[in-house]
């Protein structure tokens, strides 16, 4: 009965035409509110999406890596418990360890992380599908072949694919004595560019790959060493499941993480960076909600009489309360419903003509990458109904208190 009365409160003509402008104001300042933040969060989910398939294409589904230090010793029988997993797809060994890589025919050089991975790290990750120049090779022990990130390429001032130059490349080996021996603990070898790979700055400035078996030479680890196993799943929604049963063949001295817990600092960061444009944006429902608490307030004061009458019908407070509660709740729903109904419209329009251009033309894509949740639907709906209940309450209570005939 008391959203029957709001309803008609809210379509009757006012005595005063200011409290129609006020309230039209508060639904037009919720729409724009509700629009604007799912159109805000969208795009923050494309470019999320982005960011995330970018850096999939490098890490794994699941790492094997030791709790403590840099090695790990893995028997092959470890390994083939791990190939028997049901859900294991492929998994490759890698060591990983800085090194120096010089160019001989100038000064220039870099460090970089030298990944040696065995036969099977292009089937576990997308670095094979990123080669901007040259061809996946990783060459043999005696020869090896390096695989640069673009950005590691230009700093050594090289052409990857050319091979022109012979590489100078330095590992540093773990050393048992406070002094460093120059020949015995830093090893010294040449290599030759294969090929070079584009997929993240992270990566491109970071990161060289080469064959696991160079690298352990270089090294003096043993047949068992290893950095870590990089493992991907058949189907990455397993991940939980099957990393319990990675965690139970290796035990307590490794550590099982998958993709998030890899890059824990990123997602974290872009957790709160959505936590933070959700609060700013929240702050438009929130100037909207003083606009719905004048406008309520006048609409109170103009039906002085109505709640008079009302009371002496047999209305108490409580039900007089739920009217004015009610139509808070209607200009909430009138201005959500049409704030999401236009931020649908625009993020499907965008997603089909990329009707808003990235400007620069540097961008992996040339348009703002927008992706819909439902979650945001329901998270900015939920924040709008509780805002206005908030918001309605100030003047709802007012109304329940003025109850007498004292008008009449």
């Amino acid at each position: 009965m008391h959203y029957l009365f709001a309803w008609r409160y809210f379509k009757a003509k006012k005595s005063t035409n200011a409290i129609n402008i006020i309230s039209w104001v508060s639904i037009m300042a919720i729409i724009i509110g509700t629009s604007v933040l799912i159109l805000v969060l969208s795009v923050f989910n494309g470019f999320e999406d982005i960011v995330k398939s970018l850096y999939s294409s490098f890490y794994t589904d699941l790492k094997v890596s030791p709790a403590s230090g840099k090695v790990m010793q893995v028997s092959p029988q470890q390994l083939a418990k791990l190939d028997s997993i049901k859900g294991v797809k492929n998994f490759a060994r890698v060591i990983e360890e800085k090194a120096l890589v010089q160019n001989m025919n100038s000064d220039n050089q870099s460090v970089v992380y030298l990944k040696g991975v065995d036969e099977e790290y292009r089937y576990v990750t997308g670095v094979a599908d990123a080669l901007i120049s040259g061809e996946y090779d990783l060459g043999e022990t005696d020869f090896p072949k390096l695989i640069l990130g673009a950005g590691v390429e230009y700093n050594l001032g090289i052409q990857a694919d050319r091979n022109l130059y012979t590489l100078k490349i330095y590992l540093p080996r773990k050393s048992n004595t406070e002094q460093i021996d120059v020949v015995e603990d830093i090893s010294n070898d040449t290599i030759r560019s294969s090929a070079s790979f584009l997929i993240q700055q992270d990566f491109d400035n970071k990161y060289g790959i080469t064959n696991i078996e160079f690298v352990r030479r270089a090294l003096k680890w043993g047949p068992n060493d290893l950095s870590g196993i990089e493992i991907r799943l058949s189907d990455p929604s397993e991940t939980a499941s099957i990393k319990k049963d990675v965690q139970e063949i290796f035990g307590d001295g490794y550590i099982v993480q998958n993709r998030y817990e890899q890059n824990r600092n990123l997602y974290s960061i872009m957790n709160v960076e959505r936590w933070a444009i959700y609060g700013i944006l929240s702050l438009v429902l929130v100037v909207a909600a003083f606009t719905m608490i004048g406008a309520l307030t006048m609409l109170v004061l103009e039906k002085q009489k109505d709640i008079s009458v009302l009371h002496a019908l047999g209305a108490d407070r409580s039900f007089i309360r739920k009217i004015f509660l009610s139509e808070g709740i209607l200009l909430a729903v009138i201005g959500g419903v049409t704030g999401m109904i236009i931020a649908f419209v625009l993020c499907w329009a965008q997603v089909k003509y990329h009707l808003i251009p990235l400007e620069g033309g540097s961008f992996l894509i040339e348009y703002f990458p927008v992706k819909i949740r439902w979650q945001d639907f329901a998270l900015v709906g939920g924040t709008v109904m509780v805002i206005a209940l908030i918001a309605s309450w100030i003047p709802s209570r007012r109304a329940g208190l003025n109850v007498s005939l004292r008008e009449f």
